[in-house]
């Protein structure tokens, strides 16, 4: 059984538990309160639920109380199970009183239901509460247990990683100073041989020196001499270069002039002819409409000279404006 389990149970204990206390309080103040009315003087008649009240509020605490303590583990002593058993009793005595008075033995066993119980009930919840009680503390002794086992394992595995690391390291350390050694070691005989060969080849250093020193001088001159003719080389390749770019731009701009005095005369072509009364064919009708746009005419006038609707013509110079700005921002971009 887990902790959800012992939960519910408790739950249930309790909510049954109460149940049946309510019922039995109400139970008996129902068939207390004419007993004591009737052993009652008229004008104090008004008392009478007043006791199986008290006998009630006393089972009520008893009963609380114990769950407390049970949960709780502890033990009340001996007056708590005195007034438990004393409240019971009175209860019983209460509801069959009348009943006995009356020698009705039916009577004494149906109104004896209720208060025992009432009484056999607290017996049976103080005893569950104190087996819950136990059950969810040895249900806490072994998770505690359980959690110090998982506890030391991970200190042990910690410990054992730890020792492992260290051993490690202490391994790497004696390598490293063995490495040390060895590589000083080398070092001591390398720089032997190298006072041995630095020596001899002193000798061979200087004579080295003054050939290098000839050689540096004549590549010096051989350099000096290349440079000078690729500055020239650089320079006549430069003036080469700007004379052709002058002589690109002179063409593209005989070339724009061509074009844009060949443009001007179509369209002072198209324009020359006047008004027409009938559409002119599309293809037609559009060249003239484009040179009317270059040229700046209104609309209408363009409209005129092709014979199509000043509608149409509009939306041909929407089409040729769209165009130019297209190639603007084409040639802005680029």
């Amino acid at each position: 059984m887990n902790g959800v389990q012992i939960r519910s149970a408790e739950r249930a204990l309790n909510v049954g538990t109460w149940l049946i206390v309510c019922g039995a309080m109400l139970y008996s103040v129902l068939t207390v309160t004419p007993l004591m009315a009737a052993h009652t003087p008229r004008e104090w008649r008004w008392t009478a639920p007043i006791l199986p009240l008290v006998v009630d509020a006393a089972v009520v605490i008893v009963i609380r109380l114990d769950s407390v303590l049970a949960r709780l583990g502890g033990e009340s002593g001996r007056w708590p199970v005195v007034l438990r058993w004393m409240t019971g009793c009175m209860t019983l005595a209460l509801n069959t009183a009348d009943s006995a008075l009356k020698k009705d033995l039916v009577g004494v066993a149906v109104h004896a239901v209720a208060p025992l119980l009432l009484i056999v009930t607290a017996e049976t919840g103080l005893a569950y509460r104190r087996a819950i009680t136990a059950a969810v503390a040895r249900l806490e002794a072994e998770e505690r247990t359980e959690r110090e086992a998982r506890e030391r394992a991970a200190a042990e595995r910690r410990e054992a990683a730890d020792r492992r690391a260290r051993e490690e390291r202490e391994h790497t350390a004696a390598l490293a100073r063995e490495q040390r050694e060895h590589e000083a070691r080398l070092a001591r005989e390398q720089t032997e041989r190298e006072d041995a060969a630095r020596r001899t080849e002193h000798a061979e250093r200087e004579a080295r020196q003054r050939q290098e020193a000839a050689d540096r001088e004549r590549r010096e001159h051989e350099r000096e001499q290349q440079q000078r003719e690729r500055e020239q080389r650089e320079r006549e390749a430069e003036q080469r270069r700007t004379a052709e770019r002058l002589a690109r731009e002179q063409a593209a701009r005989r070339q724009q002039q061509e074009a844009a005095e060949r443009e001007r005369r179509e369209r002072t072509e198209l324009l020359s002819g006047g008004p027409v009364n009938e559409k002119l064919p599309e293809p037609q009708a559009r060249r003239i409409v484009a040179a009317a746009c270059g040229e700046g005419l209104p609309v209408r006038a363009a409209a005129e000279l092709c014979g199509w609707s000043t509608g149409w013509v509009t939306a041909r110079y929407q089409e040729q404006r769209d165009a130019h700005s297209g190639v603007a921002l084409e040639g802005a971009s680029s």
